[in-house]
């Protein structure tokens, strides 16, 4: 393949212009997380700076939904993160849903290979509520799995609730619940025993280690969206979302 050529057709798609579909099937996994990569620089340049990583397919529930068997990273960016309560308009959003994670800050480097789930807690600085807003812009299914990871991994923004400094000795993220309710209704309640099987905390793991592949290190003040609780919800018309993460906080965001 000509990589250089996905990257520029990538970024243009990333810019606003036509989404590269005739890739579908062109690259693996790791050239579509090396694309990704190599877009960090570009929206550097021109002052979008990174404000952290997310970790995607971490619930069954999504995996099923989206017929994938593992997790995936990519990145967030700071013009992407949208304080609790924010208003958006459902127009201004591609094919939209959203996801219900916790928001992790590291106050230590980790750097892999080998990082211990030990090392990964003792690394987490501040818990808070969230929810991932995303747009799915790469065709459906499975084979299109590495386009979307080279879009970014369907991140449009990060909305962001009360942070709680972390005590493990306090918390236990396997056991933090989230509540959720649209326009006012319940609509489930998940455990974050659900995140890859085990804990949040793993997510930071994963994370620490695979970017380690890259020669990449997780970097102290990253924040980690550590993924979704429950399945993808997708909407295109007006709704009310509130999340509420016992012992952690709510989050809200609305979509007009």
């Amino acid at each position: 393949m000509n990589y250089e050529k996905a990257v520029q057709e990538f970024w243009r798609a990333r810019d606003g212009g036509p989404f590269p579909d005739h890739w579908l099937g062109g690259f693996d996994m790791d050239i579509a997380y090396r694309i990704c990569l190599a877009l960090i620089d570009r929206h550097a340049a021109r002052g979008e700076k990174q404000a952290g990583w997310k970790v995607a397919l971490t619930a069954k529930a999504i995996q099923r939904q989206l017929g994938v068997d593992s997790p995936a990273f990519a990145v967030l960016f700071e013009h992407g993160r949208w304080h609790s309560g924010v208003e958006h308009p459902v127009s201004n959003l591609t094919r939209p849903g959203f996801e219900h994670e916790l928001c992790l800050t590291l106050g230590e480097t980790l750097r892999g290979p080998d990082i211990s789930i030990d090392q990964a807690t003792a690394a987490i600085a501040s818990v808070a509520p969230a929810l991932e807003i995303i747009e799915s812009r790469s065709p459906e299914g499975v084979d299109a799995f590495p386009l979307s990871t080279a879009d970014n991994g369907q991140q449009r923004a990060f909305v962001v609730g009360p942070e709680t400094a972390f005590d493990p000795r306090v918390h236990d993220l396997s056991k933090t619940s989230v509540a959720v309710f649209i326009n006012g209704e319940h609509q489930e309640t998940a455990y974050g025993s659900t995140v890859i099987d085990s804990s949040p905390v793993v997510s930071i793991q994963w994370l620490a280690n695979k970017l380690a592949e890259f020669d990449l290190a997780l970097e102290a003040g990253s924040q980690v969206m550590t993924g979704s609780f429950t399945k993808q919800y997708r909407f295109d018309e007006a709704l009310e979302i509130e999340s509420r993460f016992d012992p952690f906080g709510s989050v809200t965001a609305r979509f007009t």
